[in-house]
């Protein structure tokens, strides 16, 4: 297993793979960022910069988390979700067949270990609030508006 770590806007970015695919991608306050990166850690630290310049929606690097099979069916499901869009955690239950497996869906979504390119982010709550983030709910805010920015209007020209 390779590790860098790289400076994004959301703090410093740990990311861990090897080739069979990256397997953790995590955001923290503090960490030394990396002065050499490993040749197997080059495109997907690629693909996340520019995903944080705008440049980017998707992810095409690949991707091997370690979790258990429930985990991943919840992570694959997670991945469904454009970039852009929010779906709630009901949502999420319902599509993976179980609406009473809402407390289940939303602890694989908070283990998920690939923050940022396996999107838990985008999921709310059923009232549309942002509940729960490993790696804090400004981060959460943050990687939201940066999906989807809301264009200020005018709503009162001249006055």
């Amino acid at each position: 297993m390779e590790t860098a770590f790289i400076k994004t806007p959301l703090g410093i970015a740990k990311i861990t793979g090897d080739l069979e695919g990256i397997s953790v991608i995590s955001v923290s306050d503090e960490g030394t960022i990396s002065t050499t990166i490993p040749e197997v850690l080059l495109e997907p630290i690629a693909q996340l910069q520019d995903y944080f310049e705008g440049k980017r929606t998707d992810f095409t690097f690949k991707l091997n988390p370690s979790g258990t099979e429930f985990q991943q069916k919840v992570w694959a499901a997670l991945l469904e979700i454009p970039f852009g869009k929010t779906m709630s955690y009901l949502e999420l239950s319902k599509k993976l067949g179980d609406v009473k497996a809402i407390r289940a869906v939303a602890s694989a979504n908070g283990k998920n270990p690939l923050w940022i390119v396996v999107p838990c982010h985008r999921v709310i709550g059923t009232d549309g609030s942002l509940t729960g983030y490993a790696g804090g709910l400004w981060r959460k805010k943050w990687l939201l508006e940066h999906e989807n920015p809301t264009k200020q209007q005018v709503l009162f020209n001249g006055l």
